[in-house]
């Protein structure tokens, strides 16, 4: 076969973990001595593998049901085996585990006895593959040496050699670039694509899926878990390069970078729609708070704005507390050294803070005292001070608590008669295309004004994506079928929007269906002034657009990017408690370029 998943799909999963094993031990391939058990194709198939990393064959002790494989022995023995026969007098598993490296297993359970454990070189590698029993227990083997690396083919064990993690990566990569054979250039590169994920810092949706494990490159993380969803792109890509670089690609990629973008976007589903943000936010340097820095989501977050944007994030939030997850979530950044932390228990400008805060609601009936004690427990309030400061282009809030709750100290703080929130627009991304939703969160019931403000409001963030808004204004009513309040606000809307001049289409009042399917629309009104779907759907009742969205969410399988809120210069955004880490990347995005008022 060109590929055999039991073969070389274990070879190169056992390659990428052998390679970070060795990195942890502190050895190098060339000088370590292996023992192996199992005699079968993927037990040859790994062998030959570690050589082509480096592994000496001198140094490599085969055996089988029949012992050591020596030269000159006859009994079950094929060319393959006989590659590694050799010239000794020691029969069985027993005489040569002395001072072995690494042991690898492929053959049955109970093979590798505790008291051969003890007799292995300092930092075992123990790699005990059999299923379901291994060749010795994980906590059998630690009893003898605390301080081995174990790998199993179990799942309910670290390290788990699943076959999974190239599969179908490496065909994926070896068939978009048309590969004339998968060679040994296209695997390796396979290997060190496998190795150098699990030595990243861990994935928001692996950590999800994972929860309770450790996920830190270390003893008990040596290889990537086969939910992380950048396995396609690192590994698909690295395939891709290889083959090129062989001389085996018939249809070479010119461009692997936008390559490995394309499978990223496959996963990611916000990738695509995101990147003309992401270009845009990676030409500013923006500074972004962040009010809950100690919550988990925006930890990880934030390693990622420092190593895809050039934004700086801003923690809110205790330092030890801070430090003490990093840490433990296997994340690279520090305080200080990579983002700045405020300290609400204990930071220098509280003063000047409290201060700040006092002088704007001085008149709305916040004493000093008052203005003190917010400053030092309301982190939400903290953030919204910086950016009216201008220590703080912008801020991110709402990873826990009622949106209403972070809207009232936003509003209190950064708006003015001249700057408020014109409402609050979801972007849903659904399989046949973007839909943006608003208001779903800020006016309950919205006057003909803040109508027309969410309408303009979300044309201009919009454009933002790369598209061009088609904006239905939607209710229960077809271009004044029903009179009634919800009809006439929206009615009222449209009438002021067709006084500016706008350079973009809208139309309404009108059913969602009329929205979403022209010819239902032509039915209804062939008069109407929109061509196409409709990608945004505005709303007169807040509860009627958040039904939507969440309806989209839920059972539509519908990505959500946002809330954005409109309307205050993007200055601060209000998440929701759902939001993952990468909805936060996606909405520093959001908050990492500033945004005039429409027109």
């Amino acid at each position: 076969p060109v590929f055999h998943d039991d073969q070389h799909g274990t070879a190169i999963v056992v390659g990428a973990a052998a390679k970070n094993a060795l990195l942890v031990a502190g050895k190098k391939i060339e000088d370590i001595k292996v023992v192996s058990t199992g005699g079968g194709a993927a037990g040859i198939a790994c062998l030959n593998m570690l050589l082509k990393l480096g592994l000496r064959r001198e140094n490599v002790w085969l055996c089988d049901v029949h012992g050591v494989v020596y030269e000159g022995r006859t009994i079950d023995m094929n060319p393959q085996k006989a590659a590694y026969a050799q010239n000794t007098d020691k029969w069985t598993l027993d005489d040569v585990i002395d001072g072995a490296d690494l042991f690898l297993g492929l053959s049955g359970p109970n093979v590798l006895k505790p008291e051969m454990v003890k007799r292995m070189a300092k930092r075992p590698i123990i790699f005990a593959l059999a299923n379901p029993n291994p060749e010795i227990m994980p906590d059998i083997a630690r009893e003898v040496a605390p301080d081995a690396i174990i790998a199993t083919g179990r799942s309910d064990f670290p390290n788990q050699v699943n076959n999974v993690l190239c599969f179908p990566f490496i065909f994926r990569g070896a068939l978009d670039v048309g590969a004339t054979e998968i060679n040994d250039a296209m695997q390796i590169a396979c290997i060190d694509g496998i190795a150098e994920l699990a030595r990243a810092t861990t994935s928001a949706e692996a950590a999800a899926a994972y929860q309770g494990e450790t996920m830190n490159f270390g003893a008990d993380y040596l290889i990537p878990k086969p939910f992380d969803p950048r396995l396609s792109g690192i590994v698909s890509s690295a395939v891709a390069q290889a083959a090129m670089d062989s001389g085996v690609a018939k249809r070479p990629i010119e461009d692997i970078e936008a390559y490995r973008e394309t499978l990223d976007h496959a996963v990611f589903k916000s990738a695509m729609l995101m990147r003309p943000v992401f270009d845009a936010a990676s030409k500013q340097s923006r500074t972004i708070a962040f009010a809950e820095g100690e919550d988990e989501r925006v930890l990880r977050a934030a390693q990622a704005i420092l190593e895809e944007t050039s934004e700086k994030p801003v923690l809110i939030g205790r330092p030890d507390v801070i430090s003490q997850r990093c840490e433990r979530m296997g994340l690279t950044i520090r305080p200080e050294r990579d983002f700045a932390i405020v300290n609400p228990e204990n930071d220098p400008r509280y003063r000047d803070y409290w201060g700040t805060y006092h002088d704007i609601m001085a008149r709305r009936g916040v004493t000093p005292d008052l203005a003190k004690a917010i400053m030092r427990t309301n982190t939400t309030a903290i953030a919204a001070v910086m950016v009216h400061r201008g220590e703080a282009d912008s801020m991110i809030c709402g990873t826990f608590g009622e949106y209403r709750w972070h809207l009232n100290y936003i509003e209190q703080v950064l708006c003015d008669p001249a700057q408020h929130a014109q409402g609050a627009l979801s972007l849903m991304i659904l399989e046949d295309g973007p839909l943006f939703i608003a208001d779903t969160h800020v006016h309950t019931t919205p006057t003909p004004e803040q109508i027309t403000q969410s309408v303009l409001g979300a044309a201009r963030h919009v454009r933002r994506f790369g598209l061009e808004p088609k904006i239905a204004l939607c209710a229960r009513s077809q271009f004044g079928s029903m009179q009634g309040d919800t009809g006439q606000r929206l009615r009222d809307a449209m009438a002021q929007l067709d006084l500016m001049d706008l350079d973009f289409q809208y139309e309404g009042e009108m059913n969602i269906d009329a929205a979403l399917d022209p010819e239902v629309r032509a039915r209804v009104m062939p008069q109407n002034r929109m061509d196409g779907v409709a990608n945004v759907l505005i709303f007169a009742h807040a509860d009627a657009a958040s039904g939507v969205r969440n309806i989209l969410k839920m059972r539509a399988g519908g990505l959500e990017v946002g809330p954005i809120l409109m309307g205050l210069r993007n200055q601060a955004h209000i998440v929701t408690p759902s939001i993952t880490a990468r909805g936060l990347l996606n909405m520093a995005a959001i908050a990492g370029v500033p945004v005039a008022n429409y027109g």
